[in-house]
């Protein structure tokens, strides 16, 4: 099976979200609220010349109905990467099949779930899930860390 490999936009995108992130954590550490996260985050989205929705509404389709029942995609950076920020300590798996649905359900290809608020930088992660097939959940999943 063939896949499509990421764009230079996507790519050079992913980079300025990688990289806003962690200036986020850096600067501010662990202890705040989610959205003291998310709206610095956009701040340094902004500075790297990349556009963004906040808190976008993300309606479910089913038997022929739309519902607009409460789902929300915390970041949607250039209408291409899904971002979902966690001021948590510990990663729920719960939240990795949220990203991957949000993706099924957005025909969007890229999604990353931050984990801003650990102790140290080098522990900090993000995990970014690539959705290779829209209908089928396949994905190929990289864990970054930096040092």
């Amino acid at each position: 099976m063939k896949f499509k490999l990421l764009s230079k936009r996507e790519k050079s995108t992913a980079e300025k979200i990688v990289d806003a992130a962690f200036a986020v954590h850096k600067v501010l550490g662990p202890g705040l609220v989610e959205r003291i996260y998310e709206v610095c985050f956009c701040h340094e989205l902004s500075r790297r010349e990349l556009k963004y929705q906040r808190q976008v509404d993300l309606p479910i389709t089913y038997d022929g109905m739309i519902f607009d029942e409460g789902l929300r995609l915390d970041v949607f950076v250039e209408e291409l990467i899904i971002c979902e920020l966690k001021a948590v300590d510990e990663m729920n798996p719960v939240w990795k099949a949220q990203i991957l649905s949000h993706l099924r359900l957005t025909g969007t290809r890229l999604g990353f779930l931050s984990i801003l608020t650990c102790l140290l930088l080098k522990t900090a992660s993000i995990e970014l899930y690539y959705n290779l097939c829209v209908l089928v959940a396949e994905l190929l999943q990289i864990r970054i860390i930096r040092p």
